[in-house]
Order: structure tokens, then C-alpha cells, then sequence
């Protein structure tokens, strides 16, 4: 497949202001009144996992709002799915009711995606992390595991137990891609810290996260990077928990996808505000899907090509929080810009 170079800076720059020339758009009276659709379907994390489905809603959410458009089948919307087996239906409902662009969010998608996207040739799909290699269907792919690696080594220079943590959801090529690149970062920051990894085996499991952190933290990890989805949340409220018990332990989460900042408020017995969120890797999931839908509505729909977004095209990056001191922050810069100048290869799949 042929990838695709986005200026994703200029999107951001630029906002959601289209041109009206959309394929089903009508220009009377000097303006362009456009029915043009858009919608996604979650993957079983849901729209409020406050991570990768969030994300990917508000892009669309943005878009709509910016193209006067109205949450419903006749704007923008979405369907949520509660189990695997909702994919396929949840997909074809969304044909059904004519929307101009489908969004399957998550990879987990991809075989309902792959089969749907056969049987319906006329509508238009979009996968986002993975790849289906149809021509009605675009593919968007993120480097998470250059943002991964920055992540880690801002880990790396922060931690005073020289123990780190990540949880991933399901193990596989992409959560792989998200362990891979941590390992390295804090290694490349800090060679004597260790990282302990684990897997929840699931992305909508907040219970898991939760007892997995407990145990992490319990043996010495004092942060620890999740790629779990609504599983994450465990590990935000563990680390809470913890802190609120003793306001003197430093120990903090990395999130992921958004700005996770938020998810790490709290506050002692006695009302002291605090915040647990050392970082977050921000995958710009908003930004891609923003960006497909105002190329489609422009009928410049990129079917059958995959669209590949990272650190060049600013949708990858590290959240600068409270708890990120400078000189870490400085030092996330400089390995950012070998990476970028090529002079680090950071792996896509976990050492063997």
C-alpha cells in the first residue's frame, strides 16, 4: 500500500475550515449546504474511555460542529459496542443508514471491516490502527512507538526506584509497538532501571488495571506507563488511592492517547489537591480522523492507501505535565530530535 505524508501541522494550524466542494453538496445562494455524513463505531472500550474511542468521538465531534453539522443519522454519530460481536452489526447499521464515511476505531475491527467493506463497495470505511487493504477502505496507522520511547525516557530520569511499569491490554503487534519503544526509552535515559510488564488481556476492564498496578506499586514501581485503554483507569485510581493513603509517596501514571492530566487529580483526607499524571503519550487520534473526513467531504477520499502519522506530522507527542520537571523535559526534546534525524531506530516489536 502507498503511504500517504500528511502535513498534519498545517490541520492544526489551519483548524477544521473546508472548502465546499463535497460530493454531495449544493452551492445555491452563495453558500454550500452539504449532507455530507460521518460516523465510527467503537471498539469495547467505549466513547467515554477517556483514551483512544474519546479521542477519536471528539475529532468527529469538531469536525460536525465546525461543518454546522447535527449529532444523528443525518450528521455525525456514533455506535458503541459493548462486545466483539457488535462490530459487524454495528457496522452494517451504519451502511444502512447511508452514512458517507464509516469509521472503525481500534484494530479489533479489522476483520469486521474486511468483510464488510467487500459486500458493501459502494461506502466508504476508515480503520483506524490497522490495515485493510480495499479500495473503500483507508488505513490510518500512528508510530506509537516512537512516542512510547519518549515516554520511557522520561520514566527513565524520573524514577528514584529504578523500576518502572507498563500494563498493555491485549498483547499483540500494537500494544507491542507501545511496550517496544518504552522499554527502550528508559533504558536509553537510565541502563540500571528495570521494567516490569504485564497484560490485563483486555481494553474494558478497569478492575484488572487496578490489581495489576497494586501489584506493581507494591513491589517497588513507582511509575508505570499504561496502554490499556478504560482498563488504564484502574491504574489512575490505584495510584489515587495510594497517594491519598500516603501524601509522602511519590509515585506516578503515564497515559496515553490523550492528555491523561485529569485522570490524575485527587485529593488527600485533610483537601490537599494532587495529581498523580507524571506524562502522557498523546496520539493525535482526533487530528486523523478530523483530517480524513474533511478530505472526503472534498472528495479526496484516500481509498485503498494507508496514512501513516508521528512525530514529523505532530500527532504524536509528550503532554508537558505539573510533574515533568525541565531538565527532563529537555532531555525528551533531545532524544526526540535524534529520532527524528534518524540517528536512533526505535523497534516496533518487544526484544525476544
Amino acid at each position: 500500500m502507498k503511504k500517504w505524508g500528511l502535513a498534519l501541522s498545517a490541520v492544526l494550524a489551519a483548524g477544521t475550515i473546508l472548502g465546499a466542494c463535497g460530493n454531495k453538496s449544493s452551492e445555491s445562494n452563495g453558500s454550500a449546504a452539504s449532507d455530507f455524513t460521518v460516523a465510527m463505531v467503537t471498539d469495547v472500550g467505549g466513547v467515554d474511555d477517556k483514551s483512544f474511542n474519546q479521542s477519536a468521538w471528539e475529532g468527529i465531534e469538531e469536525f460536525g460542529k465546525a461543518n454546522d453539522m447535527e449529532k444523528g443519522n443525518k450528521g455525525y454519530n456514533y455506535l458503541q459496542s459493548k462486545s466483539d460481536a457488535d462490530y459487524g452489526t454495528n457496522l452494517n447499521t451504519l451502511v444502512r443508514q447511508k452514512f458517507d464515511l464509516i469509521y472503525g476505531i481500534g484494530y479489533k475491527l479489522k476483520p469486521a471491516i474486511e468483510d464488510i467493506s467487500k459486500q458493501r463497495k459502494d461506502s466508504k470505511f476508515a480503520i483506524v490502527d490497522d490495515v485493510v487493504e480495499q479500495p473503500n477502505v483507508a488505513s490510518i496507522t500512528f508510530k506509537e512507538h516512537e512516542g512510547s520511547f519518549l515516554v520511557g525516557v522520561a520514566a527513565g530520569l524520573t524514577t528514584k526506584t529504578n523500576k518502572v511499569g507498563f500494563i498493555g491490554g491485549i498483547q499483540g503487534p500494537l500494544i507491542g509497538k507501545f511496550e517496544a519503544g518504552f522499554v527502550e526509552g528508559v533504558k536509553a535515559a537510565n541502563p540500571k532501571a528495570v521494567v516490569d510488564v504485564q497484560y490485563a488481556g483486555a481494553f474494558d476492564k478497569a478492575d484488572k488495571g487496578k490489581a495489576i498496578a497494586s501489584s506493581m506499586y507494591g513491589s517497588g514501581s513507582d511509575i508505570i506507563y499504561h496502554a490499556a485503554g478504560a482498563t488504564g483507569n484502574g491504574v489512575f485510581s490505584e495510584a489515587i488511592d495510594l497517594k491519598k493513603k500516603d501524601p509522602s509517596r511519590e509515585l506516578y501514571v503515564i497515559g496515553v492517547d490523550k492528555d491523561q492530566s485529569e485522570e490524575g487529580k485527587g485529593k488527600t483526607k485533610d483537601g490537599k489537591e494532587f495529581n498523580i499524571t507524571l506524562t502522557s503519550m498523546v496520539k493525535r487520534v482526533d487530528v486523523a480522523v478530523k483530517d480524513l473526513a474533511e478530505k472526503t467531504k472534498k472528495d479526496e477520499f484516500p481509498g485503498g492507501k494507508l496514512i501513516e502519522y508521528g512525530l514529523e506530522e505532530d500527532a504524536i507527542s509528550v503532554a508537558k505535565g505539573e510533574n515533568l520537571s525541565e531538565d527532563v523535559m529537555k532531555k525528551v526534546e533531545e532524544f526526540k530530535e535524534k529520532i527524528s534525524k534518524g540517528e536512533i531506530e526505535v523497534p516496533t516489536a518487544p526484544a525476544k
